[in-house]
């Protein structure tokens, strides 16, 4: 199970969504026209603490405590674990503001890394034959990039598995390997237990800059895939 700094275990979900046609006409055109509005807030209600319980590491800088961070994603993204609902109330712009997700914004929110599979770097689970796992029940991953590439690896291997073939580990050269298995050794530490991984910041995100793995020159990153030799290794058909 994944851990907060205080050593309670889990982790809040990061956000929660307001129905934008609760907010004031003003801050929905920010959001129209800009996709995002900051609302400062009064000192007295600036929580760091909140930082800590965040799944999204990336995000637990100052700003979104000193702040109303909210994200037009078709409703008004809070960018908090959760905010009571009286006190957003006394904000101006969301007197008559209202929850979507979760109903209970005000109070809480779910908590995540309850229950991480242990497995080895094939995305097999430890200790069961036929068993493959991918995102967050496969380590502490954070967003959908990393959901994506670790269930493309489990699934990619789990047709192999039904071919009687050797299943395939990816390589630590491209950064998709290099994040499964390094995510997969700091689960043994106390240390990294405490620690969400992404390519979208924090810890990983650095390592990524140090090993020179981050890169968007599509161009660059093909070729590391034509070196390794796996061009168009998800499009082989299996079955």
């Amino acid at each position: 199970m994944g851990k907060r700094k205080d050593g309670a275990w889990g982790a809040f979900s990061g956000s929660g969504k307001l129905e934008k046609g609760s907010l004031s006409e003003e801050i929905q055109q920010l959001l129209n026209e800009k996709g995002v509005a900051v609302i400062p807030l009064p000192a007295k209600d600036v929580s760091k603490e909140k930082l800590n319980l965040k799944v999204c590491q990336q995000y637990a800088l100052d700003e979104y405590a000193e702040n109303i961070v909210l994200l037009d994603t078709g409703y008004a993204k809070i960018m908090t674990p959760f905010f009571p609902l009286e006190k957003l109330r006394e904000v101006p712009g969301l007197e008559n503001a209202r929850y979507a997700d979760p109903y209970a914004g005000g109070k809480g929110n779910s908590i995540r890394y309850l229950s991480v599979a242990e497995r080895d770097d094939y995305m097999k689970v430890s200790g069961i034959e036929n068993l493959l796992c991918g995102g967050e029940k496969s380590g502490l991953f954070v967003g959908h990039t990393e959901a994506i590439t670790t269930g493309s690896l489990a699934g990619y291997n789990g047709a192999r598995y039904l071919k009687g073939l050797k299943p395939m580990e990816l390589p630590r050269q491209l950064a998709t390997g290099d994040l499964i298995s390094y995510a997969n050794e700091r689960l043994k530490t106390q240390e990294g237990l405490m620690t969400r991984y992404t390519f979208a910041g924090a810890e990983y995100f650095e390592r990524m800059k140090e090993r020179n793995l981050y890169s968007t020159d599509a161009d660059e990153i093909i070729g590391r895939v034509e070196r390794v030799g796996l061009t168009g290794i998800y499009n082989e058909k299996i079955i």
